[in-house]
């Protein structure tokens, strides 16, 4: 970065315009893309299908069921770790 600016305090004027006006587009694509980002992801977000209500509520009694099978069966083989562990340990 030192090394830019000696470059730019001993350059002739016309490379330092050059340098100039190529700083200032920098920023210029910066905004560009960023505007591109959330053009992109607004056109993104139309093409997405969201679920119906119906859809939701199924999916979500779905996961209800899934995770009380799980903590039923989780309780079971600890219940069971815990007899087998008191039955040879004490």
């Amino acid at each position: 970065m030192a090394k830019d600016l000696e470059l730019e305090k001993t350059s002739p004027d016309d490379s330092s315009d050059k340098a100039k006006k190529s700083k200032d587009k920098k920023p210029a694509k910066k905004k560009k893309g960023i505007v591109k980002y959330f053009k992109d992801a607004r056109s993104e977000f139309k093409k997405v299908v969201w679920p119906t209500p119906k859809e939701t509520t199924h999916n979500t009694i779905v996961v209800l069921v899934m995770c009380a099978i799980a903590a039923v069966l989780i309780f079971g083989i600890d219940s069971l770790f815990g007899l087998l562990n008191g039955l040879l340990f004490h």
